[in-house]
């Protein structure tokens, strides 16, 4: 799988956004070490603490699915700049993907990666509660 190709598939799960408030819409697509790709968009709502992330909406999809080991994320926002993952989605990356590639696209900037560990770096992991 190219990151082109899965930046290509978190620009498609963008398309099912619920983001009535903000009107901006994410969209991630997970790569699995198995090869298989989960998709996630953001799901906002009123109470805005029970909003969900593109990000975490696909790793908790795959998660549920029985997946638990992953390579890579896309992440794509409808402004068409790079959007960063928010910290609690960062945790979420660290426990999944500690070693995992990030993708960020923009439109005009083309894309650029990083490392989980990179953008969580002393991250809290199950080590540290065992």
């Amino acid at each position: 799988m190219t990151d082109e190709k899965l930046v290509a598939l978190a620009k498609e799960a963008m398309k099912n956004a619920y983001s009535p408030y903000s009107n901006f819409k994410v969209g991630a697509a997970l790569l699995a070490k198995d090869g298989r790709v989960f998709t996630g968009c953001n799901v906002e709502n009123a109470s805005y603490g029970a909003t969900n992330c593109a990000e975490r909406t696909a790793i908790f999809k795959a998660v549920s699915e029985g997946c638990r080991e992953f390579d890579a994320i896309a992440i794509v926002a409808s402004s068409g700049d790079f959007i960063s993952p928010c910290g609690i989605c960062r945790q979420v990356l660290a426990e999944f993907m500690p070693d995992g590639k990030v993708i960020l696209d923009s439109d005009e900037k083309g894309m650029v990666t990083y490392l989980v560990r990179e953008l969580l770096p002393c991250s809290f992991t199950g080590k540290d509660i065992r």
